[in-house]
């Protein structure tokens, strides 16, 4: 068997185990791609009109949302800028559940109260990342078939480059004029061609959070030192907090006053006793990778420092960043609104070739099993296909 068959055999069996699994990855890819510009058009309660009022404190906003889900675990305080409402966020791992509270951050109203469980792209989500199973199931099913999705893309740039120079130009375009067959073989060819690229660096930023080993190494070959594993420093709980105003509120101060072109500011409610106030700020409301992460002690208010990539964004190296931003390489929104349309279709493209190879596959599994005189036998009883002797005899019944 030579290279090349061996190389196709591999796309071939590799393709059609992690062909479902692939696809369900980059259809949901694609429902997500513009989840927030949907929510914004759809979801009204996202937004405010804008005040000339200072917004109300976290500990203000904390006590009403209490109000609408008693009970439960505030996870932290979002403000999202001077014409958006304010975020509560309730989470809780075990038992899990994930709740937002719209609140307008100027009155306290609470305007909404969401069920993430029930988010249409929450449940998105959750396809992309666990294809619906539990977490210790799914995630290792997608980080797997994301990895034989990369070893796929690479055979499969082996097999698309013609072994003739002459034959170069017809792997660029589709003959629409050819048999259905031949279509269905362009359309995986050639789509799969122009996506390629895009789908190599989309399977990559996705197995950063599919393999452990996979985010290390791609961090430590750009020259990254720090943890990747976000941890929070620990309080001195030797220490009494003066209880003239809320911890949360202060580090919020805080914040307001060293980041005032904040586009967002987030601050969390400490877990327990030793957890610190953590807090960031965003420049951009469209990516994360410029987040400034800040942590502070529950009663001393002095900030502590971390040894991972999660802290001060003066503080990152290049390597620092580059994890930083896979999120935003990933859904595309590193180069904006054309950046998101491209992960789209790239990822429409992705979810095709699954289908477009079964096809391909079937079609020649079917051909390989139909007999020499199946096949005769299927032909049209034409003058063309008949013996000769028969067409003789017929011509001489009509003279």
């Amino acid at each position: 068997m030579s290279l090349r068959k061996a190389i196709g055999k591999i796309h071939l069996w590799l393709g059609l185990a992690s062909g479902p699994v692939v696809f369900v990855v980059a259809i949901t890819g694609c429902l997500y791609a513009f989840q927030k510009e949907i929510q914004d058009w759809t979801q009204p309660f996202r937004f405010v009109e804008r005040q000339s009022a200072p917004f109300l404190p976290p500990s203000v906003l904390k006590d009403v949302a209490e109000k609408e889900l008693p009970n439960r675990h505030i996870h932290a305080v979002q403000y999202l800028g001077p014409d958006r409402a304010a975020q509560v966020i309730f989470y809780n791992p075990d038992p899990e559940y994930y709740y937002l509270v719209y609140v307008n951050p100027y009155t306290a109203e609470v305007l909404a109260v969401k069920d993430m469980a029930r988010d249409f792209f929450a449940i998105v989500l959750d396809g992309h990342f666990y294809l619906w199973l539990p977490p210790h199931i799914g995630q290792p099913l997608i980080a797997s078939a994301t990895l034989v999705f990369v070893v796929m893309l690479i055979s499969g740039i082996v097999m698309w480059w013609p072994r003739k120079k002459k034959h170069m130009r017809q792997r660029f375009s589709i003959r629409w004029s050819a048999k259905w067959k031949r279509i269905n073989y362009d359309l995986h060819n050639v789509l799969g061609f122009y996506a390629w690229a895009v789908a190599i660096l989309l399977a990559c930023t996705g197995l950063v959070w599919g393999f452990q080993w996979w985010a290390n190494g791609l961090y430590q070959a750009a020259g990254g030192e720090k943890s990747l594993i976000y941890s929070e420093p620990a309080s001195d709980t030797t220490q009494v907090y003066p209880a003239n105003a809320p911890a949360i509120d202060k580090v919020f101060a805080i914040m307001q006053q060293e980041y005032p072109n904040a586009r967002t500011i987030e601050v969390h409610i400490p877990v327990t006793a030793a957890s610190p106030v953590s807090a960031n700020a965003n420049p951009d409301d469209e990516t994360y990778w410029q987040l400034d992460y800040r942590y502070y002690d529950q009663y001393t208010l002095q900030e502590l420092p971390v040894d991972h990539i999660y802290g001060r964004y003066d503080e990152a190296s290049v390597a620092d960043k580059l994890l930083r931003m896979n999120y935003d390489i990933h859904t595309g929104a590193i180069l904006g609104l054309p950046g998101k349309f491209l992960v789209f279709f790239a990822s429409l493209l992705c979810a095709s070739l699954p289908i477009t190879g079964f096809m391909i596959w079937w079609g020649r599994k079917n051909k390989k099993k139909r007999s020499p005189e199946t096949l005769r036998n299927s032909e049209p009883k034409t003058e063309r296909y008949r013996p000769k002797q028969q067409v003789i005899l017929e011509k001489v019944e009509d003279i």
